[in-house]
């Protein structure tokens, strides 16, 4: 049974996160370049939470976040960069990955693999 929808941006974690009262049930995963960068390489919702239109909500709630902090949006998880484009009114606040950024989230999860 759904309860309230919400979501956060849990940087414990680094992920912005639906939750159904306590139980996170999707998230748009990132890492921080330290940079100015964020960059999203992954993006879910559980299956039974699917058709809700909830996706769509956490991309906009995580890319209006990370456009508030002053971070560039580097899409690499092919949910946000379908959302970016569509979504233009963030053109300017999108980077492309470049070789450079694409080494910082292979050394980011990279780590986290070896936690």
């Amino acid at each position: 049974m759904q309860t309230a929808i919400t979501i956060r941006n849990n940087p414990d974690r680094p992920r912005f996160e639906v939750l159904d009262g306590d139980t996170v049930i999707g998230q748009a995963a990132y890492v921080d370049d330290g940079e100015g960068h964020r960059i999203f390489y992954h993006t879910v919702i559980d299956k039974e939470y699917g058709g809700q239109g909830l996706a769509g909500r956490l991309a906009a709630q995580a890319l209006d976040e990370t456009v508030a902090a002053g971070l560039k949006i580097v899409p690499v998880c092919p949910f946000i960069k379908k959302y970016v484009r569509k979504n233009t009114r963030y053109a300017v606040s999108v980077q492309r990955p470049t070789p450079a950024l694409l080494a910082v989230l292979d050394t980011a999860l990279g780590q986290r693999s070896r936690r």
